[in-house]
């Protein structure tokens, strides 16, 4: 006899990929981070970050209204971290655990895309990257923002994937039908928070809205935990374009910037070009052919978006700003070796031992006393003090790190007027009268940002020189912008 169950289509088998233990992987990223947060000196950003969280509740909202509007919900978070103190491992320890968060969504994502060893291998080459080993020891929120947008793209796939697998007739109707979702804006709206220009990875997200999702599901789930999630960076976007002028300093760049884009990424110029083509072979070996594209529009998107903003509204394009594609290059390269047929295991291994061994100098780079480009403890050493010595600052936030590192006496600041920072910036109120200030003193330290020759156009130097004092002697430490000390002399 003919039953329902026999004319009915045989049911499909439901193919799980086994579960990894990606821990591991995450302590390796982690570990690989932390170990350089206290050989590094803090530099100008990383004591702006202490400055910022310093401060009072009211004086932070009061810094935000002026200046790093945008860096507010980290400020926040920073501020109840500083209380158990601002040492450097301290400070730079949440960057750190945010490699690892990362890592481990990197390869979760990587196995629900591909395989375990694909996964795997993108936590492997994502530790190895200089770039990882930069940022995360760096008290800033590039780290953190790095995490969230992996976490926002692993989000998205659970939903989809769920929306795939769920029974149409419930779709769009149960509760558990929306929990995802609702975990995707969150990871959307922790993109939003952690930097603002972490937003250009969403656009790539669209290819696989787009192509995986009916529309009704687009309109009634994905669009909604956008648009929720996108109402910080609305609100911070709207705070940044009013401080334009707190990133003045940055020029416009030309499109031969994007040349640059995969030492950018990843923190080494060799590295970063092996990985950045066995990326793309990554997205033509990706047979989920929506995902493919998305991950490419993780990759490149940011940096051709911040090129175009820098362009239409003002020059933003920096390129720490772009670290947010790195998780992306790892991926792509992982989901490539791991392609390899009957050689996949050997490829992967291959690959992240070759990126290791060729990111060395940058590694131990990274993790010298300048690695952040200024070392103040240098700068505090190199002040030979006199009695009646002076010292003056080119550039007033400098003061800041000589506050943070100095472990003796010193000339006396002749210009400062308050241990307090100013309300609406990080630097510090200061006379103006320079020559009355110098009076009668013999000798004068001067100590700026930037290389030797930058000091002719600072006009803290050249208030110095108009009150009779002539250099004697400069030393700079060695790296760019890197830190100036001079010493001046009264003619």
């Amino acid at each position: 006899m003919t039953t329902a169950s026999t004319l009915a289509p045989p049911a499909r088998p439901v193919v799980r990929s086994r579960r990894s233990s990606p821990w591991w992987v995450a302590g390796i990223a982690g570990a690989v981070a932390f170990s350089g947060s206290g050989s590094a000196s803090l530099n100008g950003d990383e004591l702006a970050t202490i400055s910022a969280a310093s401060r009072s509740l009211p004086g932070l909202w009061e810094l935000a209204r002026h200046i790093d509007g945008h860096f507010l919900p980290y400020y926040l978070f920073m501020q109840l971290w500083a209380q158990a103190g601002t040492a450097e491992l301290w400070l730079r320890l949440p960057s750190a655990l945010a490699i690892g968060v990362a890592a481990w969504f990197l390869v979760d994502l990587g196995r629900r895309l591909h395989s375990t060893w694909a996964g795997v291998t993108a936590g492997l080459l994502f530790a190895a990257l200089p770039s990882v080993s930069y940022y995360g020891a760096f008290a800033r929120s590039y780290a953190p923002a790095a995490a969230a947008v992996v976490f926002s793209f692993w989000a998205l796939h659970r939903a989809t994937r769920a929306q795939e697998q769920a029974p149409r007739a419930r779709q769009a109707q149960q509760p558990e039908e929306r929990a995802p979702w609702v975990i995707y804006a969150a990871a959307v709206g922790l993109v939003c928070c952690t930097h603002l220009f972490a937003v250009l990875v969403l656009p790539a997200q669209l290819v696989a809205v787009v192509a995986l999702l009916p529309r009704r599901t687009v309109l009634l789930r994905w669009a909604p935990a956008v648009a929720v999630g996108c109402l910080p960076a609305l609100m911070l976007g709207l705070v940044g374009y009013g401080e334009r002028h707190a990133i003045s300093w940055i020029p416009q760049r030309g499109a031969e910037v994007l040349l640059k884009f995969p030492k950018m990424a990843a923190g080494s110029t060799e590295v970063g070009v092996v990985l950045f083509v066995v990326a793309l072979a990554g997205v033509v070996l990706l047979r989920n052919r929506p995902w493919a594209g998305t991950l490419l529009g993780w990759l490149v998107l940011p940096p051709v978006l911040l090129l175009a903003v820098s362009h239409l509204v003002t020059p933003v394009y920096v390129d720490r700003y772009l670290f947010v594609a790195a998780p992306a290059l790892a991926l792509l390269a992982g989901i490539a070796v791991a392609s390899v047929p009957r050689g996949g295991v050997v490829a992967c291994c291959g690959l992240v031992v070759v990126a290791v061994a060729v990111g060395v100098p940058q590694q131990v780079e990274v993790r010298e006393a300048n690695g952040r480009f200024e070392d103040f403890p240098w700068a505090v050493r190199k002040v030979d003090a006199r009695p009646g010595d002076a010292i003056v600052f080119g550039q007033s936030s400098v003061r800041a790190g000589f506050d943070y590192y100095r472990d003796g006496s010193m000339p006396d600041d002749v210009l400062r007027l308050g241990a307090a920072p100013e309300a609406e910036g990080f630097g510090f109120p200061e006379r103006d009268d320079v020559g009355a200030a110098l009076a009668d003193r013999g000798r004068v330290w001067v100590v700026w940002r930037g290389v030797k020759s930058a000091g002719q156009k600072l006009p803290r130097v050249k208030a110095v020189r108009e009150a009779g004092y002539e250099q004697t002697g400069a030393w700079h430490s060695a790296e760019t912008p890197g830190l100036t000390v001079a010493l001046f002399a009264h003619r």
